[in-house]
């Protein structure tokens, strides 16, 4: 489904112990419409799974992405760099078709998505 790395995961570790019960929280990653392309990238921490989560595990850290995401971010890799400028979350999706110039929206060859006007 999506790849989280190893240095993104270690990062996930990290910023999960200053969270109220570590042990208890998820890493959710998805999409929502929105964007100046079409569709937006969600991460953080979530303690609720529903029936409509996928979970799984990479290097220690339970991920889940409900139903629409995983179609959206199929064979997705997630990676943290660090820069001069600091550092980041990156998300490398196959599926996007298009993305916009800030980097956290995109669209796809089959769901155009609803742009908005600025970003």
């Amino acid at each position: 489904m999506i790849t989280l790395t190893e240095q993104a995961a270690f990062k996930v570790k990290e910023m999960l112990q200053e969270t109220e019960n570590p042990e208890k929280q998820y890493l959710r990653v998805g999409v929502q419409h929105g964007g100046c392309s079409g569709f937006s990238y969600l991460m953080g921490f979530d303690e609720d799974k529903s029936t409509n989560d996928l979970e799984l595990e990479q290097h220690g850290v339970r991920v889940l992405i409900d139903d629409e995401s995983q179609r959206l971010m199929k064979g997705t890799v997630v990676d943290y760099k660090e820069s001069l400028m600091g550092g980041g979350f990156q998300i490398d999706n196959p599926n996007a078709s298009a993305t916009c110039g800030c980097g956290s929206s995109f669209r796809t060859a089959v769901d155009e998505g609803k742009p908005d006007t600025d970003c």
